[in-house]
């Protein structure tokens, strides 16, 4: 199981960036209009909002981890900031799993 861990945190880096990398040479290495695209239709919004959702629910059992179980965070905290959700979650999963 940890090596699915492992591989979703890569496909978690891999994806996302690919699709920013496209957008980003589609306007000219630009970040113009990502904001604006990002609502630009219900089922779009749907999916932003559920991300958006679910990614401030691992932000918060983080810093509930961190009070609690005296976890270290930063890495959590820098790859949801800089990655996203995809690679957070998937990160501290790998870095939990308990063989049995």
């Amino acid at each position: 199981m940890k090596k699915i861990y492992l591989l979703m945190c890569i496909l978690g880096i891999v994806f996302p960036y690919y699709h920013l990398i496209n957008f980003l040479s589609q306007n000219e290495w630009s970040m113009n209009g990502f904001w604006g695209e990002i609502f630009s239709s219900h089922p779009i919004s749907m999916i932003s909002m559920d991300l958006t959702v679910a990614a401030t629910t691992f932000l918060i059992f983080i810093i509930h981890r961190y009070k609690t179980k005296k976890i270290n965070p930063t890495k959590y905290l820098i790859s949801l900031f800089l990655v996203g959700f995809s690679l957070a979650l998937p990160l501290y999963l790998y870095d939990n799993h308990v063989n049995k």
